[in-house]
């Protein structure tokens, strides 16, 4: 069985397996994965950078967490964020800084006279599902580049927004670092091993905190993974928890962090029964994301410095340059 486990565990899977290889059959065995061929050189820590962010989303504990992130990295928190509802007479305190909220309808003209005051600003959005679209034209039209951690939305109309405007903008379904580094080990065994799971079955649990609106966009794109290695997966039967009982029972996700937490469980069997394979991620809090996300908004910032010719960038793209702190 191979298990990646982070220091939160996921109890046995609550689905009930078509069979398992104890008993009779022996013990499961742990397999340890061989490292792949170097996928980069080492690459020295990328200097400490300081230039403004800006946090939209600030009043959920995403945006706030990120926020948080960027004060502790050294870059210069924009005093200004947006929420989904107008008519707020708000403020958020992050560190010594306090974040003004503003509603949707004072967007255009806020970033505008932000980007008058901060014009190397990168965005940094953490909003809501149904924002996301809205809030990419905003910053494509004014040119502001972005970072885009909000899922959910209609994400061919994302890309093609970016690429219509020529603006710079990082998107990504999942800005964890190692969770990062394992969607990119398992897209190069999709494409270096394609069918190599023919055949096999594929069971899937993923759960979340219950604010979580969407379906996890790591579970779709380890999914697609698994497909190029050959296995046919219906989402609709992806079992998705969001109910806080059945997360501390039968998911074993620990109380203080049933507001904010992702596991995932993919598990295959082969069409005999008789080999199986459990990948697992699970993650308690925010702070990697939060992180994730600050180490993008760097990336983002020199691409756009150096005027590089591509545009659109992934968090594989800032895997892969060595830019994780």
């Amino acid at each position: 069985m191979l298990s990646l486990r982070p220091p939160c565990t996921l109890s046995p899977a609550p689905w009930p397996r078509r069979r398992t290889l104890h008993g009779a059959a022996g013990t499961p065995q742990r397999v340890s994965a061989a490292a792949p061929s170097a996928i980069v050189e080492a690459v020295s820590p990328p200097a400490r950078l300081s230039f403004p962010i800006l946090v939209n989303g600030c009043t959920g504990k995403m945006g706030l967490s990120v926020a948080e992130a960027a004060t502790s990295s050294g870059l210069h928190l924009v005093p200004i964020s947006f929420s989904s509802r107008d008519m707020l007479d708000r403020t958020v305190r992050v560190g010594h800084t306090d974040v003004r909220i503003y509603g949707p309808s004072a967007r255009e003209d806020v970033l505008s006279s932000v980007i008058d005051e901060f014009p190397d600003v990168v965005v940094v959005d953490y909003t809501a599902p149904d924002s996301v679209n809205a809030n990419a034209e905003l910053y494509c039209k004014l040119g502001l580049p972005f970072v885009m951690g909000t899922t959910g939305g209609d994400r061919q109309l994302l890309y093609k927004s970016v690429q219509d405007s020529n603006n710079y903008a990082l998107i990504s379904p999942q800005m964890g670092k190692q969770v990062v580094a394992f969607l990119a080990a398992m897209e190069i065994m999709a494409e270096q091993f394609p069918g190599a799971f023919s055949g096999y079955h594929l069971e899937v649990l993923e759960s979340h905190q219950a604010g979580k609106l969407d379906i996890s966009g790591t579970a779709k794109a380890v999914i697609a993974c698994f497909e190029k290695l050959g296995v046919s997966y219906d989402m609709n039967r992806m079992v998705k928890i969001r109910d806080p009982e059945q997360q501390l029972e039968m998911v074993g996700v620990p109380e203080e962090h049933i507001e904010g937490h992702a596991f995932h469980l993919y598990h295959l069997t082969s069409p005999d029964d008789s080999v199986s394979f459990e990948f697992q991620h699970n993650v308690c809090g925010r702070s990697i994301y939060a992180e994730g996300s600050v180490d993008a908004a760097m990336f983002l910032h020199r691409k756009v410095r150096s005027n590089d010719s591509k545009r659109i960038y992934d968090m594989i793209d800032v895997l892969r340059e060595g830019s994780m702190r």
